[in-house]
């Protein structure tokens, strides 16, 4: 999955582990056959579902429970009726079971309104209905009634009544599509493969569909009929990027994907996507509504591979329970990575991930809201809260660190005997170790425990020709693989040459290093970013770093040095202005697109948020100037007008724009994002603008240039939308938006909106889905504040009862601020 989605509702009891060990030793759940009713959808709000399990007990005479957080209409087990008056916080008890049994549970849910499980949307511009299904981590309990913990894996048939005029998608190809009597058509679909109750999946609606034959699989891409022209506009990438990376794990992972269909669903107002068995879901906000960059597309793929990689490593290999989450997600992340590297054209895919993702890793790991890895938990909720940079990004880093330190060859073999000891079973992190272990003839137990079981970040220093090592809690630091770049400046002075690499496995806190070249330039301690961890270089590399970055001959390497730069601008040992300097000194030669648009958006972070506000306009000019000049190179044209149109200053910036917007809406609204906050709204503009794009979520940019004004009717009508009504789609229009709003510059204006932004937290926590605890926190989380500000949200995040995900959140974001305050002086 990219991004959480799940629950935070009350009322509704949590699963614990200890209840799922004792149900999962109980049962052994033979199938599901779900018939679900999706005709009250299309003009109401009720799904109805008859769920019929098929299991065994393996104590005869005992009792256990379903889920089930609908409305129980009735109920069977054995033939016998079940008393719904038995029925609370969304269990049914299950009393006297026989050695093999028959529960049959009709339900009914009229909660698809929140995206807690299920969510149905009208299309803003055509009124057209669409639902979609997203189950984990427990989920699938809200749409029918089952047994809904990962272990319990069972096949699942399904049986779809939906209007007339929708099509259906599930996990495989429907085996037939009939005509009702009673108003509707039926779908049916065969049988899955022993799945998971959270990697099952029903979607409807009068979805635009398009299908290719690619290599024995049938491929299918859809989307809502307002959005059809930019999903054909993608098709070919889509099948390409899908076909191939059908080819490259299959290959890679000994073994194919093993049905024929493979569906992709773009959908309405959904935070991430989900990697469902055959028939993944998306936002369809990365359909984007105009020409997307190349980094754009790089995100894109990345996340179509990550939920790809899940089929092995999640649907058809699953984790026992959740304390293992992180390692689905760390691994689909890693995966997607390593494949984008090896199978498309993002070769330059690790310097991207280092330059971007990479340091929300560092980020949360240096901050209060750090854990470890692997931890303790107690129950599903727990779990969700777990959903953050730690779990997909220094998971991904040590899976990274992991291959290093026992060769690509044999963690593939490792992985390829995993996939075959296991497959269709639930495994732990024990499993997938032990065959990394025998396949490398490494015995990991230490190294394991060091990496995944505490909290925080290391420190590898450059002292001589010794790497000091130090552990943030001050123990044993871990082992790390990496290398050393040792680079001198070329005859003419105006680039970097790599002269030698030295190879460092540390020991301890002291590790000698052998065969470092001497006198060299720069000393680039990760350079082919292998190990998570700081690193700090001596003087003389750190000079060069800073004012020659853009000379090394690599993308790796350069984005490893101004990643450096930001790591030390936000522990307070560089200046905004170095930091800053360090950056746009990159941009000014850069050629890779995979590192540019990261680049440019770390500058423009730099420039804006980390800036003294007397400092603010003159930053926001010098990286203008840069993008200004970037435009002019058309592999770079793109991203390069959208950081112009979030900085410019001058009238020549804004002709500049005006021209290059007449044929591009998107840019045309960051351009009067950028006016209206500089105090020059024309609503005009804005009303002329929503006539001419055809996005049907084009209200949601109109929205973002009043988001902008520095005004506070403006910003009351914005925090109206998102807060009271909710009608901002979740995911990149909410980020989009907030971006808007959160002007950092602005500071004055913003600062009693940061404390209404506290004032909310107690109802995004009670209730609802993950999108909203997700999105609305992470993605409104102000970019100003005061002290006061940082010393509430402390203490809010502090209380005992609660939200995980909220105290997460809360953490982290404050952390964040206070060294942003520190930074601005």
């Amino acid at each position: 999955m990219t991004m959480a989605l799940g629950h935070a509702t009350s009322g509704v009891r949590s699963l614990t582990r200890e209840e799922a060990e004792e149900r999962g030793a109980l049962l052994a759940v033979d199938r599901y056959d779900i018939a679900v009713d999706m005709r009250g959808l299309f003009e109401g709000e009720v799904l109805e579902s008859t769920s019929t399990i098929t299991f065994r007990c393996l104590e005869p005479g005992a009792s256990t429970f379903v889920d089930c957080v609908a409305e129980v209409r009735h109920a069977t087990l054995n033939g016998q009726e079940i008393d719904l008056g038995t029925v609370k916080d969304g269990r049914i008890p299950l009393t006297g079971l026989a050695a093999e049994n028959v529960l049959v549970v009709s339900a009914a849910q009229s909660d698809t309104g929140s995206g807690a499980g299920i969510l149905r949307t009208i299309d803003p511009s055509d009124k057209l209905v669409y639902v979609w299904t997203s189950f984990e981590a427990d989920d699938a309990r809200r749409a029918w009634a089952c047994f809904d913990q990962p272990d319990l894996k069972a096949p699942h048939r399904f049986t779809v009544t939906a209007h007339e005029t929708w099509t259906v998608t599930s996990n495989g190809a429907p085996t037939s599509v009939e005509d009702q009597a009673d108003g509707g058509r039926l779908w049916t679909f065969p049988d899955t493969p022993p799945l998971s109750t959270y990697v099952v999946v029903v979607n409807a609606g009068p979805f635009h569909e398009l299908r290719q034959e690619r290599d024995g699989h049938s491929l299918g891409l859809y989307c809502r009929q307002s959005l059809k022209q930019y999903l054909e506009r993608d098709a070919a990438e889509l099948f390409d990027m899908t076909a191939a990376g059908l080819a490259f794990f299959g290959e890679r992972f000994g073994q194919p994907f093993p049905q024929a269909r493979y569906d992709q669903v773009f959908v309405p107002n959904m935070g991430g996507a989900m990697e469902n068995w055959g028939c993944v879901t998306w936002t369809d906000s990365v359909l984007f509504r105009s020409p997307p960059t190349y980094g754009q597309r790089e995100t894109v793929a990345s996340v179509l591979l990550h939920e790809m990689a899940h089929m092995w490593f999640g649907d058809l290999v699953t984790m026992q329970w959740w304390d293992d989450l992180w390692l689905n997600e760390a691994f689909a992340s890693w995966a997607s990575t390593w494949a984008a590297v090896n199978a498309t054209e993002y070769t330059d895919a690790w310097a991207t991930f280092l330059a971007g993702l990479k340091l929300s890793g560092y980020q949360v790991d240096m901050g209060p809201a750090s854990h470890p890895i692997r931890g303790e938990v107690p129950d599903v909720t727990q779990a969700m809260a777990n959903f953050d940079a730690i779990t997909y990004v220094k998971g991904q880093s040590v899976l990274k660190q992991l291959v290093a330190y026992v060769g690509e060859d044999a963690f593939v073999e490792g992985l390829r005997s995993y996939f075959r000891d296991h497959a269709w079973g639930n495994t732990r992190l024990a499993d997938l170790m032990t065959a990394v272990g025998e396949a490398s003839g490494r015995e990991l137990t230490g190294w394991t425990e060091a990496w995944f079981d505490r909290a925080g970040t290391d420190t590898l220093v450059l002292a001589g020709t010794e790497v000091l090592a130090t552990a943030p809690d001050g123990g044993e630091p871990r082992p790390h693989h990496f290398e050393i770049g040792v680079y001198r400046r070329d005859a003419d002075g105006a680039g970097l040459e790599a002269v030698g690499t030295a190879h460092v496995e540390t020991v301890g806190t002291r590790t000698p290093i052998e065969g470092l070249v001497e006198g060299a330039d720069l000393y680039l301690l990760n350079d082919r970013d292998l190990t998570f961890a700081a690193v700090r270089t001596d003087e003389r590399s750190l000079r060069t770093l800073l004012d020659s970055a853009g000379a090394l001959p690599d993308a790796l390497s350069r984005a490893l040095a101004v990643s450096t730069a930001w790591d030390m601008l936000q522990k307070g040992e560089l200046s905004t202005d170095e930091m800053l300097g360090c950056v746009l000194g990159v941009l000014g030669s850069e050629r890779s697109p995979g590192v540019v648009e990261p680049f440019l958006a770390m500058a423009l972070k730099a420039a804006e948020q980390w800036s003294p506000a007397v400092a603010v306009p003159t930053q926001l000019v010098r990286l203008a100037e840069v993008a200004a000049h970037l435009a002019e190179d058309p592999d770079h044209r793109d991203p390069a007008l959208r950081t112009l149109a979030a900085s410019a200053s001058d009238a020549a910036h804004f002709a500049l724009l005006d021209a290059a917007a007449a044929d591009n809406n998107d840019l045309a609204w960051r351009v009067l994002v950028r006016r209206a906050a500089l105090g020059e709204y024309d609503a005009t503009a804005v009303e002329a603008l929503l006539e001419r794009d055809p996005d049907p979520d084009a209200r949601v940019r109109a929205l973002g240039v009043t988001a902008a004004r520095p005004e506070e009717s403006a910003k009351a009508e914005v925090w109206s939308e998102i807060w009271d009504k909710r009608s901002i789609p979740a995911g990149s229009p909410l980020y989009g938006l907030a971006q808007a709003f959160w002007r950092p510059v602005q500071h004055d204006l913003l600062l009693p909106w940061t404390h209404r932004y506290l004032d909310e937290v107690d109802k995004v926590a009670g209730g609802g889905g993950m999108l909203a605890v997700g999105s609305l926190m992470r993605g409104m989380m102000p970019t100003t504040a005061d002290q006061s500000f940082l010393e509430r949200a402390r203490e809010i995040a502090q209380q005992p009862d609660q939200n995980p995900t909220v105290r997460a959140t809360l953490l982290t974001g404050s952390d964040t601020l206070a060294r942003v305050l520190r930074a601005r002086g």
